[in-house]
């Protein structure tokens, strides 16, 4: 991964596994959202696993396409785990919620197989 790349992701199945750092642009949501789409018109709901690693946020671009993005796709997803390192991350979690119907849980990355194991329990 190089130093602009902001976004990497892992697909399995249904669940998306993407790790994000810096401060995501624009352009870092123009290459996550048509995977995203896809998978959502494959298996109608997804899960996604989150882990943050020195991440700062997100550009005013960014949260823009991320609150459109939360709305667009309220319904589709069923699980959102978060993997993080700051309080803040944790209480991201807690922001979350409201604009989603998903079972949204925080872990620390101690906790990262935990978190796994959450995201793919039945």
């Amino acid at each position: 991964m190089n130093s602009t790349t902001h976004v990497a992701e892992q697909v399995h199945g249904k669940m998306l596994e993407v790790d994000l750092h810096g401060k995501l642009s624009r352009a870092d949501y123009e290459r996550f959202v048509p995977e995203t789409e896809e998978l959502i018109r494959k298996y109608g709901k997804i899960r996604i696993l989150i882990t943050m690693h020195d991440f700062h946020g997100w550009d005013a671009g960014a949260l823009w396409e991320d609150t459109k993005w939360n709305a667009k796709h309220f319904n589709h997803i069923e699980r959102l785990a978060v993997v993080g390192e700051k309080t803040w991350h944790r209480l991201m979690t807690g922001f979350c919620r409201p604009f989603t119907a998903a079972q949204v849980r925080y872990f620390t990355h101690e906790q990262l197989d935990a978190a796994r194991g959450w995201i793919n329990e039945i």
